[in-house]
């Protein structure tokens, strides 16, 4: 693999770490307004939130667990050398 795809790869796993550390943190902190946020008349949108609604404490721990996925995934990131 060549030095500019794999640096597109680490820095696009890096954008995805930055999202989910951050849907998790709102995910965390405002359970209910994140998913009221995200409720849609679009079935395949609204089937992701679904399963949070009148549920903050599913989302709190979803949120967890996306923070810990993050992190996992931005410190497996290495700069080239």
């Amino acid at each position: 693999m060549n030095d500019l795809v794999a640096t597109g790869l680490r820095r696009s796993a890096e954008m995805a770490a930055v999202f989910m550390i951050g849907d998790g943190l709102l995910g965390l902190l405002q359970p209910e307004r994140h998913v009221d946020l995200w409720r849609s008349d679009i079935g395949a949108v609204d089937a992701l939130v679904r399963p949070f609604g009148d549920r903050p404490g599913r989302r709190r721990l979803y949120g967890l667990l996306q923070i810990a996925g993050g992190i996992a995934i931005a410190a497996a990131q290495r700069p080239r050398r």
